[in-house]
């Protein structure tokens, strides 16, 4: 089954045919650096580092670029507001970013081009698109003439003549129509700037992408992605300009990730739930976000609530626990007894194979469908399932039929967590560290727990079956769940 992309330009799936056989140009829209990011930066950003290891894994060499937009109103609005050169605000949250993105457990792309340092490129393309008349100067600013490409409006599927009817932009007498958009702007008094055939000024946000992708992927190149905000009017503008400038296509295949909206509502400071990346990493392990987004197809709205992180924080939880209990399992000397024919375990092993032999062709089949990370996840739950069965039947007694199918089932979970970014920990040592997390979110110790549990035991032994049980409710209120083992009592965090 050849991989397949739902393309924004066509409004389709397509079979994916790079430009050259088995390599990729991809580029993913970066981030302006004025501010510390926040959690719809969070998604676009874990959404292309896994299409970026998904089409690694399916053995494609890739060049992945990532651009940082690091000279633009808001940078400057900020740099005057805290009295600092634009520089500082464009470095520090640069390396804000590089943190957050760490933290996440992001991989680096190829390159990670600065704006700033492509401005010559900028120059060089707009005097083209003037030459070739898709852009006027004016007073020192130079604007581009949607009117002049044909074609604008093919990715957002807008009417030229509807948005010219109904614009709703600032009026600048200097534009000849609404719709054009600038290609240079003209410095301020104390605003940045560099030399330009037009004067002193400054790039529009437009230009950089389309420079920065060609300057490392060529005119023409495979994947052009970003969240459906940018569709209109940056990705748009992108096309007409690049595209009435080379007289080529410009990215073959666009993909737009979807909106994340918090308890239900968009996401704004003004209503107070705008969570940055870093609020979120001191709440949650990093990959507790990351099993959220995956648990959603790319293209559809999330929702982001403290329920739906518990219950990937849960789900995280059970996946490591499998883990370790199957690397305790294998470090273990087969037994020579055949422990699968009890009690079903015969159906279970045979379960257990169908499971895993074709589990690597369900989650490609998957991961080929428009790169559908909520369908490899419902395989890799099943997966995880099947081995929990696996562990139930052998229970210390692993034979030799048990351990191959253990093993087999931990290399598939490895090797699709490093296509996820999951599991990239050590399992008792993840563990550990969730417990005592957990332990100090309900202020209790392992020590109060372990004499609950003795004092508990011994009501048993005495039939004291009230006290028993006010014991177990007790510990229940407190987050501490039971539970009753022929080795013992465990226990567990809610």
């Amino acid at each position: 089954m050849p991989l397949r992309i739902y393309n924004t330009l066509t409004g389709k799936k397509e079979d994916f045919l790079p430009l050259r056989e088995k390599q990729v140009g991809m580029y993913a829209c970066g981030v302006t650096v004025y501010d510390l990011c926040h959690i719809g930066h969070a998604r676009s950003a874990i959404v292309f580092d896994v299409i970026y290891r998904y089409l690694r894994y399916r053995g494609y060499d890739v060049t992945f670029v990532r651009n940082f937009t690091d000279i633009d109103d808001k940078i400057i609005k900020r740099a005057n507001e805290e009295g600092v050169d634009y520089r500082a605000i464009a470095e520090k949250y640069i390396e804000e970013f590089n943190i957050d993105m760490g933290g996440l457990g992001l991989e680096k792309p190829s390159f990670e081009p600065k704006a700033t340092d492509h401005i010559s490129g900028m120059i060089d393309l707009i005097s083209t698109l003037i030459e070739k008349g898709s852009a006027y100067p004016k007073d020192g600013d130079v604007f581009f003439s949607v009117g002049r490409f044909k074609d604008y409006g093919k990715l957002s599927g807008r009417n030229l003549e509807e948005m010219q009817a109904g614009a709703r932009v600032e009026i600048d007498e200097k534009k000849e129509d609404p719709l054009d958009f600038a290609l240079w702007k003209s410095s301020k008094p104390g605003e940045p700037f560099w030399k330009s055939p037009w004067g002193e000024g400054r790039p529009g946000w437009h230009i950089e992408c389309s420079v920065m992708s060609q300057k490392y992927l060529g005119e023409t190149f495979d994947i052009h992605g970003g969240g459906k905000d940018l569709i209109f009017p940056h990705h748009e503008n992108e096309i007409a300009q690049s595209e009435a400038a080379t007289g080529k296509p410009f990215a073959r295949y666009w993909i737009h990730n979807g909106f994340v909206n918090i308890n239900k509502e968009k996401m704004s400071k003004s209503l107070g739930n705008f969570l940055t990346i870093k609020e979120i990493l001191k709440q949650w392990h990093p990959e507790v976000p990351r099993l959220f987004f995956l648990s959603h197809h790319y293209r559809s709205p999330v929702d982001y609530s403290e329920e739906s992180l518990l219950e990937a924080k849960t789900g995280l939880d059970r996946f490591y626990s499998t883990l370790k209990a199957i690397k305790d399992e294998i470090e273990i000397i087969p037994s020579p007894l055949t422990g699968e024919g009890k009690g079903g375990g015969i159906h279970v092993l045979e379960e257990a194979q169908k499971t895993i032999h074709s589990f690597q062709t369900r989650f490609e089949e998957a991961m080929d469908d428009d790169f559908n990370t909520a369908q490899a996840l419902g395989y890799l739950y099943d997966l995880q399932r099947n081995l929990n069965s696996l562990l139930d039947i052998s229970k210390g007694h692993p034979t030799e039929a048990i351990l191959t199918l253990l093993k087999q089932g931990l290399d598939h979970i490895r090797k699709i967590g490093g296509v996820f970014g999951l599991f990239t920990g050590e399992p008792s040592e993840y563990l550990v560290r969730q417990k005592k997390e957990g332990l100090k979110k309900f202020n209790l110790s392992e020590e109060e727990i372990l004499q609950s549990i003795e004092r508990r035991s011994q009501a048993r032994k005495d039939k004291d079956w009230k006290k028993a049980d006010e014991i177990r409710n007790d510990l229940f209120s407190k987050g501490i769940i039971l539970e009753d083992t022929p080795s013992g009592t465990l226990w567990k965090i809610k």
